[in-house]
């Protein structure tokens, strides 16, 4: 199985998905105000992305990942997923304005829950390729968006813990 996908189902674990997708707007917004206008500039090293660019990149990510869910489900068998460069979709994002990124992931993040808690299982268990990863569920698809949020919260919680570099 592939290692980016290995990685963020661990950091899911067992735990419900969609109880941890309910979480992170309230983390977003807590740790747009613990790092303050002067934390969204941090990095945690060289070259790794900054507060800001996380907070961009967690509203991208759930735009990108509500379609994608969308279109497995309603796609006839074989839909191919169409993959984004996540570094080119940052180019904007020291530019933009966090805690508009903030406002618009809760706001999308609120309507694709009551999406996905409508789905059956049989709407769960269908499946489109990835090009990079294959095969993926939708189920797979939101554990492991639960598991991309933990991953930057964790991020987020130790550039506002430490200060940053």
């Amino acid at each position: 199985m592939n290692e980016y996908r290995e990685r963020l189902l661990g950091l899911l674990g067992k735990d419900d998905p969609l109880e941890v997708l309910a979480q992170t707007p309230g983390h977003l917004d807590r740790f747009l105000d613990r790092l303050g206008e002067s934390g969204l500039g941090r990095s945690l090293a060289p070259g790794k992305w900054t507060a800001r660019q996380i907070f961009g990149h967690l509203c991208d990510v759930e735009q990108a990942i509500g379609f994608r869910i969308r279109q497995i489900v309603t796609s006839a068998p074989g839909h191919v997923i169409q993959p984004f460069d996540q570094d080119t979709w940052a180019a904007p994002y020291p530019r933009l304005n966090p805690r508009d990124a903030v406002r618009a992931h809760a706001g999308m993040r609120a309507w694709n829950l009551s999406y996905y808690r409508t789905l059956t299982a049989a709407d769960r268990s269908r499946a489109a390729l990835h090009p990079e990863r294959g095969e993926e569920s939708v189920e797979t698809t939101l554990r492991m968006h639960a598991g991309h949020d933990r991953n930057h919260l964790a991020q987020l919680e130790k550039l506002a813990a430490s200060g940053g570099s």
